[in-house]
């Protein structure tokens, strides 16, 4: 919990006060039984009614001052807590824009939510409640027993007596169910993973009748998640007991030694009942404090999630003197290689591209097209061998200048809630309407566009959801555009899009984008077929480079697929 306390820089004033109040609060309740006992031996003892009015007077107005103070604690505590929480997921989302995709890969998507609104609430609450609870208990029994002893001598021992095995019990519960609670917040990534992808994929669950495998597999999911809460609720099942144990036997000691000094020490019975109001207090407190461990524990578990987020160092870093301009749309492959997870996905790429160049690439899944385009834009980095744009190795240029000028269409394109304008704008934020619509007409978008009720201002749902594949990968073509990049990357981004108006896009592309790099991943051959050079890949690298005639002559891989799919008989190549 102390690594997060950084995170409560806006709220230091709260966070001072907070405590303040909260021992105001414990100090005019523990005042409350010094005038009770007052009362007793010499208001209602003494006969002497004006002396029992007034320790009343003092009781309800100390009471006052205790809720006073309280609520005030409890206002502060919550703003402390709400703005830790908002600082906590402001620093892991922030962090997490500064991923590579190799840092986004080892958490998941899934883990990443989680750790932001389910970790993230974890604490706000430990926060909150700690912040009074773990100032107020611990003040209050010290005061309690303090004043205890001050009353009633060796009967405040008992207490002292009975809290180091009270410690030793919370300490062994919260270091037996944390393992548990960690291993059920990692499955309630994969619940969330789960929910996500089905959710996500629920009109092809439907088509393919599959809702009765899909609930089993959910069950299997919950089934984990509850399985780890139940191991750790056995560890947690003996805090109340042993909470009820500690106090039965506080009370029985106190009334066996208190009844005894009241006959043989003159114990009066003012001071006896003030000694069991502290007695209240103590238990009250020692309760409390067992929530307070118990919070912790499960806490805890959230702070180590959420301390690796803002830990993990992200695995692409710039140079302090990073190059700020990309001159020329060239990019180079030398002896270029890449391994995920042990393994091979590229193997020794050697290839040159100049600036205004149409390059395509194929080959069948998994041999690290996708891969090899983002390289260029280091959304990863090459495992050895250097990647180079305008003849500058792509570690030497600062990340967002490199990534303006080689902008890649996605394979799985993403729209967000928005306007068009608003989409379209990702790609230039001070875009005018007459850049958005040369845009649009470039990806041959505009027809479509056009013919909605509030052209540019017609809203997208969140995904795109509203509009057809084709449309979606259009308006995704739209906003790479506008930026006018050097450099163009499109993976597979026209996949939706029929033969004709896929042509026509390339075909618009070539004219009116001549000094643009276009590099376009296809799995139909018809797409590059008129690139300049195609480039084969296979799993043991290139298999081949060149214009259509010379691959179809040359190349077997090339022109037995060629043929296929002119033949109408397959559109992809298999691994």
């Amino acid at each position: 919990m102390f690594k997060l306390l950084k995170y409560l820089n806006t709220c230091k004033k709260e966070a001072i006060l907070t405590p303040i109040l909260v021992m105001l609060e414990v100090l005019s309740e523990v005042f409350i039984p010094i005038f009770m006992g007052k009362l007793i031996d010499e208001g209602i003892k003494g006969n002497d009614i004006s002396l029992a009015y007034r320790y009343g007077i003092y009781m309800v107005a100390l009471a006052i001052l205790a809720l006073i103070f309280g609520v005030l604690a409890s206002r502060k505590a919550a703003i402390v807590a709400n703005q830790l929480g908002r600082n906590i997921r402001k620093a892991e989302y922030e962090k997490i824009q500064t991923y590579a995709f190799e840092n986004i890969d080892k958490f998941s998507t899934s883990s990443l939510v989680t750790r932001l609104t389910m970790d993230v609430s974890m604490v706000q609450n430990a926060v909150q409640m700690n912040i009074r609870i773990a100032f107020r208990a611990p003040a209050m029994i010290l005061f309690s027993i303090t004043s205890a002893y001050i009353v009633g001598g060796n009967l405040a021992l008992i207490f002292v007596f009975i809290a180091p095995f009270v410690g030793l019990g919370l300490w062994i519960i919260m270091r037996g169910a944390h393992k548990y609670f960690v291993q059920m917040f990692n499955k309630v990534d994969k619940l969330n993973l789960k929910v996500q992808e089905s959710l996500s994929g629920i009109r092809t669950v439907k088509s393919y009748v599959r809702e009765d495998y899909e609930i089993e597999k959910f069950e299997e999911v919950i089934e984990d998640v509850a399985t780890n809460g139940k191991k750790a609720e056995k560890w947690v099942m003996f805090n109340n007991p042993l909470m009820q144990l500690s106090i039965c036997i506080c009370f029985t000691l106190i009334a066996w030694f208190g009844s005894y000094n009241m006959v043989v020490n003159g114990l009066t019975e003012g001071a006896f009942a003030n000694i069991i109001s502290y007695v209240m207090h103590i238990l009250m407190s020692l309760m409390m404090l067992s929530q307070v461990f118990l919070m912790i524990v499960i806490s805890k578990a959230s702070v180590e999630r959420i301390t690796e987020v803002l830990n993990e160092t992200s695995s692409l870093t710039e140079k302090q003197d990073a190059v700020s301009e990309v001159k020329e749309g060239t990019f180079e492959f030398k002896d270029v290689s890449f391994r995920y997870k042990d393994k091979d996905i590229l193997k020794n790429i050697n290839f040159k591209a100049k600036q205004g160049e149409f390059i395509g690439i194929f080959g069948a899944t998994g041999t690290g097209k996708t891969t090899m385009i983002q390289l260029i834009s280091r959304l990863y980095d090459a495992s050895s061998g250097t990647v180079l744009v305008s003849d500058i190795d792509v570690k030497d240029y600062k990340l967002e200048v490199l990534r303006k000028e080689v902008v890649t269409v996605l394979q799985k394109n993403v729209l967000f809630s928005g306007t068009i304008r608003d989409n379209i704008k990702w790609g230039k934020e001070d875009a005018t309407d007459e850049e958005i619509i040369s845009a649009l007409k470039k990806a041959h978008a505009y027809e479509f566009v056009s013919k909605m009720k509030d052209f540019l201002d017609t809203w997208i749902e969140q995904g795109g959801v509203n509009v057809s594949g084709g449309q979606r990968q259009r308006l995704c073509i739209a906003r790479a555009l506008i930026s006018n990049p050097k450099i163009l990357i499109m993976d597979d981004s026209t996949s939706a899009v029929d033969t004709k108006t896929d042509s026509q896009i390339k075909e618009t592309l070539r004219e009116e984008t001549p000094n643009m790099t276009k590099v376009i991943i296809s799995q139909r051959l018809s797409s590059i077929k008129d690139a300049d050079r195609i480039i084969i890949l296979d799993t043991n690298g290139i298999n081949g480079i060149g214009n259509h005639e010379y691959l179809y002559a040359h190349n077997e891989i090339y022109k037995d697929v060629y043929d296929l799919q002119q033949k109408g008989k397959g559109s992809e190549i298999d691994e």
